[in-house]
């Protein structure tokens, strides 16, 4: 039998063991050096059945194929947009990408202008290029609304498990708000609700590394409405 050195959001540095034996599969952040799974950075462990894993504290926004990511319209061609999303490259999304059907020399100006911001779906990454699609359910041009820049390292803990951090955020704000894994949050409501939601993400910020997290955050919330 394996033994576990760490516990779940516990806050590790690079060459700390994090379990001994054979039981336990290091993945994202760690490896396994003999019997050992071994820390390769700074990070809070998230343990998963025999699954260890680090999500790290700091860090920018590396694009993954399958991320949903919150991006602005930046450039376009006649065939193409280029939508800045936080990374050294932009991500480009192309004609037959779109949700809507558009005629080849169509402007495209009135579908996705410059500064449109909307949220899509990051389809290909290869060397210097990124391609993003919008052909899923809930991908589109987003309305009027707050954009909060965040830590993407944090975006898993602002979501919480399964969900249940934004969750809570948006049923107590009544909020619209969607999570952008590349560290961008939109949110829309009333002033006072996007202020108070905003209030919540940097809290969650703050505390990332921090056991009881979603209970303090609910309490936060219910205090600022005076509940």
């Amino acid at each position: 039998m394996g033994d576990l050195i760490v516990k779940d959001k516990d806050i590790v540095v690079p060459g700390e063991v994090l379990a001994v034996g054979m039981d336990f599969l290091p993945a994202g952040g760690a490896f396994r050096e003999g019997e050992n799974v071994v820390a390769s950075q700074l990070g809070l462990v998230s343990i998963s059945n025999r699954l260890i894993k680090l999500i790290p504290l700091t860090g920018k926004y590396l694009p993954k194929k399958g991320d949903t990511v919150i991006g602005k319209v930046v450039t376009m061609t006649f065939s193409n947009w280029f939508i800045d999303i936080g990374c050294q490259n932009e991500g480009v999304m192309s004609l037959r990408d779109t949700s809507e059907f558009i005629d080849k020399g169509a402007d495209l100006s009135q579908f996705y202008n410059f500064g449109d911001v909307v949220v899509a779906k990051i389809a290909k990454v290869t060397r210097g290029a990124i391609d993003l699609t919008m052909r899923e359910p809930g991908l589109r041009k987003l309305g009027p609304g707050k954009l909060v820049k965040v830590n993407p390292s944090k975006v898993p803990r602002i979501i919480g498990k399964e969900g249940s951090m934004i969750t809570i955020i948006k049923d107590k704000t009544g909020c619209k708000i969607i999570v952008g894994q590349n560290g961008v949050v939109w949110i829309q409501g009333t002033p006072e609700a996007e202020m108070l939601a905003y209030q919540a993400i940097n809290l969650i910020q703050e505390k990332a590394h921090m056991e009881g997290l979603t209970d303090e955050v609910s309490k936060f919330l219910e205090k600022a409405k005076g509940g």
